[in-house]
């Protein structure tokens, strides 16, 4: 089973394996590197997005590229790609035919010129991924021809950066489109901000100049100052005229106010008469002309400093009366000052405000030209931040391994299932291969084995009664009549049946063989053909009698009309009519025992198995001695349990043969009686 299931397995294997067609393998590598807009340090590194291994590989493996991979390189022309140019397989016949069973609609046959049968076989042969977590990525593709196996990684490249260029190239342009359409629009609003600046300006005579601010300042500065000396003044004027007013004696007032000089040198004038009064009041009394002149000069005085200091008193009125005015003046004046002033912030500051809008639109107007220049400075790089690091080369030799290292691994793996089936086949086994396995059955004697006969020496006669038996075959019967010899206390059993579970065993040439082992010993035989239905025996032993066991046990024969005597001494009775086997009484065999036992002879009957027939459990409780034959890895353990329990009423224990053994394979076993069928013992038994 071994040898077939390798056989098969390893002719399969080699239809297939020769079918195999080299497959060569080409790679290119591919490198991403940093963008050079990030290493320059430049404000458009923020905008330049770097290349990301992840959706590069996607890019690699985008619809467009294999289209234009498989225009280019005309992968249409080629059977492995295109299914059209394919010839169909036995296999894939078989599997349409079985489709059309199913489904009644007739598959459409491959379009020749269509591209879509051949993307899936493109993406199949092709292969991008990463190495490992870095920036390199790998371009692999297989093909039968090695320079299409390279031709396809460097196109694939060539077409992947030209559309990376034509991309970048393209988005370049519609953003620089974008950024002039903004310039010219920041233009138009930058200049609309200045000249609304310069408008505002003029209109409201804004005073720009640093010098004309000052000098607006420093008026208001000069009219505060000297509209505080007016009150200043204004507040003195009021006090002297206050004091003068209020005062009885104006020449007591003045002692305490600046006064003008000629009204000082009228009041000295006036103290000094006073005191040379006084001086004459004590000189000459009240009355002395020299008092009363003076008391006259006296009065002339103070009327004249009275009359003074009323002038004093109406100038400083009037002084008040024009400094009111003054002030009245200044502060019209320092509230238009303020005013202009006010007017003059506002303007400036919506001035600066107007300004300010104006250097911001110019300060995007800048921008905007800044990113038109990034823009062009990017357009003059490379359209990919990538480098080819090495180039698909033409393989030399194909990918994987030759056709002979598949037919050793597929040696080796039919090996191992035809081992791996024979061994569940042992497993599943439940045959009958030796005594070990009928040990915990009871009422059994183990009768010993019997070597398989080639079909020819069992057919053949002279080879079982010629002078030269079969050396292992004639030792195993021989064996088999000394194992009934003992276990029927040393001496031949006068009866025996020989039977067997089911049909097919060996248990006829058992019974013929032990017959013709006796015969040859010179101890008489008698066999009967005990099988009623379909005893064979005859045609072995060529009787040419009409009548049989069948006739004696339906009463319609004697013993002598049945029994034929072969030449090699032995008796044998065939079964006879098979048609009477319904009308025959058993118990008159018990008569052929009994006249054989008289005679000196043994009686062996050739009965039908016990499963099959009820007759032979009645030969078996007629019989001394009974022998079942069991065939070596044909008859299952619960058959001969199933046997054993049918012979129950046998008086004596069950002697049991193990016959049609295979002495080489049996040897193989592990059990304890495989030692009968060694390689020393079997060549010990060969003629020569």
């Amino acid at each position: 089973m071994i040898v077939t299931i390798v056989m098969l397995l390893m002719t399969a294997a080699a239809i297939v394996v020769s079918g195999l067609k080299p497959t060569f393998h080409a790679e290119s590598r591919l490198i991403i590197h940093t963008p050079l807009a990030t290493k320059l340090g430049t404000e458009e590194s923020g905008r330049s997005d770097p290349l990301d291994a992840t959706s590069e590989t996607e890019r690699l493996l985008s619809r467009s590229i294999a289209e234009r991979v498989i225009r280019d390189l005309r992968l249409d022309d080629w059977p492995e790609f295109n299914p059209a140019l394919q010839e169909t397989s036995l296999i894939d016949r078989i599997r349409g035919m079985l489709r059309g069973w199913v489904d009644r609609e007739k598959p459409s046959s491959p379009i020749r010129n269509s591209i879509e049968p051949i993307i899936p076989k493109y993406y199949k042969a092709l292969r991008v991924w990463r190495d490992g977590q870095g920036d390199v990525i790998q371009i692999g593709f297989d093909a039968s021809d090695p320079e299409l196996a390279a031709a396809v990684p460097n196109r694939l490249i060539s077409i992947y950066l030209e559309e990376r260029k034509d991309s970048l190239r393209g988005r370049l342009d519609a953003a620089e489109e974008w950024i002039l359409l903004r310039i010219d629009e920041q233009k138009r609003r930058a200049k609309a901000a200045r000249d609304a600046a310069d408008d505002y300006q003029k209109i409201m005579d804004v005073v720009s100049n640093d010098d004309d601010q000052v000098e607006q300042i420093k008026s208001i500065m000069e009219l505060s100052e000297r509209q505080a000396k007016i009150e200043q003044s204004r507040v003195e004027a009021r006090a002297t005229i206050s004091m003068l007013e209020a005062a009885d004696d104006p020449s007591l007032a003045l002692q305490n106010m600046v006064i003008p000089d000629s009204i000082a040198a009228m009041q000295r004038e006036l103290r000094a008469q006073e005191q040379d009064l006084e001086r004459l009041l004590e000189t000459y009394g009240n009355t002395a002309e020299a008092v009363v002149d003076m008391r006259a000069k006296i009065l002339k005085s103070r009327t004249d400093l009275g009359l003074a200091v009323d002038r004093y008193l109406k100038s400083i009125r009037a002084k008040l009366a024009a400094l009111d005015h003054e002030d009245d003046a200044l502060r019209s004046a320092l509230a238009a000052a303020h005013e202009k002033r006010t007017r003059s912030a506002l303007a400036q500051t919506e001035l600066a405000r107007l300004q300010r809008m104006a250097e911001k639109e110019q300060t995007a107007l800048d921008k905007l030209d800044e990113q038109r220049r990034g823009l062009a400075a990017q357009a003059m790089l490379p359209g990919a931040e990538l480098e080819v690091l090495s180039p698909a080369a033409v393989p030399l030799a194909p990918q994987g391994r030759g056709r002979l290292f598949y037919l050793v691994g597929a040696l080796l793996a039919s090996i191992s299932i035809a081992v791996t089936a024979a061994f569940v086949v042992e497993m599943l086994d439940k045959s009958v291969r030796s005594f070990d396995q009928m040990a915990g059955m009871s009422r059994i004697v183990p009768a010993g084995f019997i070597p398989r006969l080639k079909w020819k020496d069992r057919r053949d006669p002279s080879m079982l009664f010629g002078p030269i038996q079969v050396g292992m075959f004639d030792e195993a019967i021989r064996s088999v009549m000394t194992s009934l010899k003992q276990s029927n206390g040393g001496k031949l059993p006068n009866s025996i049946v020989v039977t067997s579970a089911h049909s097919g065993e060996g248990k006829s040439l058992v019974a013929r063989s032990l017959a013709i082992d006796l015969a040859a010993d010179g101890i008489p035989v008698l066999l009967v053909d005990g099988d009623l239905r379909r005893g064979n025996l005859d045609s072995f032993f060529n009787s040419e009698l009409k009548q049989g066991f069948n006739e004696f046990l339906c009463g319609q024969a004697g013993i002598r009309d049945i029994i034929h005597h072969h030449p090699s001494g032995i008796d044998f009775i065939p079964a006879g009519n098979a048609s009477l086997h319904r009308f025959a009484r058993l118990t008159d065999a018990a008569d052929i025992i009994a006249r054989a036992a008289s005679m000196g002879q043994i009686v062996i009957f050739d009965s039908a198995p016990v499963l099959a027939s009820a007759d032979t459990m009645y030969l078996t409780a007629l019989a001394e001695r009974t022998l079942v034959v069991v065939r070596w890895g044909k008859t299952s353990r619960r058959a001969v349990e199933f046997c054993l329990h049918q012979l129950k009423s046998t008086r004596a224990e069950i002697a049991v043969a193990i016959n049609n053994v295979v002495p080489n394979k049996h040897a193989k076993y592990n059990f304890s009686d495989s030692e009968l069928f060694v390689k020393s013992l079997r060549k010990y038994h060969e003629f020569t």
